[in-house]
């Protein structure tokens, strides 16, 4: 967007603000723990809608806190190639950003005391944790997301909590098939954050948010984003393989959309990457989606 762009509408500027592109990351692993419970006999959907809710209000807040803290440390500027970040812009002020993402951090722990009173303390420590980390991913003595451990972030609480945790909450336990699904589902989403970073790598570095991409070099995210696709295919192969449920392969139909959006990011620098973000959130939300249909086949 340019610098002289007409301010939208009071509602769309909040549409920007919570990053409704992102917010895939945060659906699908309940959708795929919660067809692993169906799959199993074990699916509550009360608990099921409160663990969505509970998830989609923690990205939510991590999001707004982050817009929040990166302007407050410099790294959105108006050298920022990426969509409007509404503090950065003007649209809102630092306070109103920093008082949302609280508001949404309160609705999570809202619906997590459901989940507490269901699945018991547990959930106390998952949840207190999901939220302290989503505050300290940007903000804090040690911001996670500036010291390069935001790639480790999003793959332990977009993948293996999340994942887990919504199984869980319906089940009480948590099989192997969850965990090792787990981590599909949180390198898909580490992916976006991979192509993220990569196009703020140099606004990033002028504002010593240390990245992976920062610390590493272009070359090796892009590596990285190999990597974590290939693990993320090789779970439901070793599964079926496993098993003998073939139905955990309908997710490798959505391969041949994951390789063109690596070609792409392998070939592609600067704003050009804003559409391969939301190029690797649709590998996610696809092979969530198939996941979730393959294995109740």
């Amino acid at each position: 967007m340019s610098t002289d762009a007409p301010k939208p509408s009071t509602a769309k500027i909040w549409l920007l603000a919570v990053r409704p592109q992102t917010l895939t990351a945060g659906v699908v692993p309940v959708v795929v723990g919660t067809a692993l419970a169906a799959r199993d006999g074990v699916m509550h959907l009360p608990a099921a809608l409160a663990a969505l809710l509970g998830a989609l209000f923690i990205q939510i807040g991590t999001n707004l806190f982050n817009d929040y803290e990166d302007f407050r440390r410099g790294a959105d500027t108006a050298e920022r190639i990426g969509p409007a970040r509404v503090t950065q812009r003007g649209w809102l002020t630092p306070r109103q950003v920093g008082r949302a993402s609280i508001v949404a951090f309160a609705a999570a722990i809202v619906a997590g005391v459901y989940l507490v009173s269901r699945a018991g303390w547990p959930l106390v420590a998952l949840g207190l944790t999901s939220v302290v980390c989503g505050l300290a991913y940007t903000g804090g003595p040690l911001p996670l997301a500036y010291h390069g451990l935001g790639d480790l972030f999003v793959m332990l609480f977009f993948g293996i909590a999340a994942v887990c945790g919504t199984y869980y909450v319906q089940a009480f336990q948590v099989p192997e098939s969850a965990f090792l699904v787990s981590l599909s589902v949180g390198a898909l989403a580490t992916c976006i954050l991979v192509v993220n970073n990569l196009r703020d790598r140099e606004t990033d570095a002028k504002a010593n948010k240390r990245t992976l991409v920062v610390r590493l070099g272009p070359t090796a995210a892009r590596a990285e984003y190999g990597l974590l696709l290939a693990l993320a295919y090789a779970v439901p192969v070793h599964l079926a393989l496993q098993t003998g449920g073939y139905g955990w392969l309908l997710p490798v139909a959505s391969l041949p959309l994951a390789l063109r959006e690596f070609r792409a990011v392998c070939t592609t620098d600067g704003a050009a990457l804003n559409r391969h973000l939301g190029g690797a959130a649709r590998v996610g939300l696809l092979f969530g989606l198939l996941l979730s249909v393959g294995v109740n086949l």
